[in-house]
């Protein structure tokens, strides 16, 4: 069986499935996954880190990419542990925060190893040609 990518344009999330999107500490979720997340998979205004609803949030909005790191740490230590449930982790920081699939990718390195963990195959094609 080959790799299970995260689709390019979620609508629906079957039983036990969760949205992973990119979001603003402020939990402003205007536009993008953030948008479609809150309008569809029950993202809470105000709530810009964690799990909500169907749905867990990664903070983006920083300078730098190490700044993103601890909260990525954390959603990998959840599905480590969550491991009945799958996580779509959607090309978080890659938008509006402005980061490229190059800068945010090495963050998921350890999620690529986690069969509950799909990542955006734009993710995956860059963590395999490193190895």
């Amino acid at each position: 069986m080959g790799l299970n990518y995260t689709p390019e344009h979620i609508t629906t999330l079957g039983p036990d499935e969760i949205f992973v999107f990119g979001s603003n500490l402020e939990g402003h979720h205007m536009g993008g996954a953030a948008r479609t997340a809150m309008e569809r998979f029950g993202a809470e205004w105000g709530k810009g880190v964690g799990l909500q609803g169907r749905s867990y949030a990664i903070p983006t909005m920083f300078r730098t990419v190490d700044e993103i790191r601890p909260y990525v740490d954390e959603f990998i230590n959840l599905a480590r542990e969550w491991d009945q449930t799958t996580f779509y982790v959607t090309r978080i920081g890659c938008g509006i925060a402005g980061f490229t699939d190059r800068e945010i990718a090495p963050l998921f390195r350890d999620a690529l190893r986690l069969y509950n963990v799909r990542l955006p195959e734009s993710f995956v094609r860059i963590l395999t040609s490193n190895e």
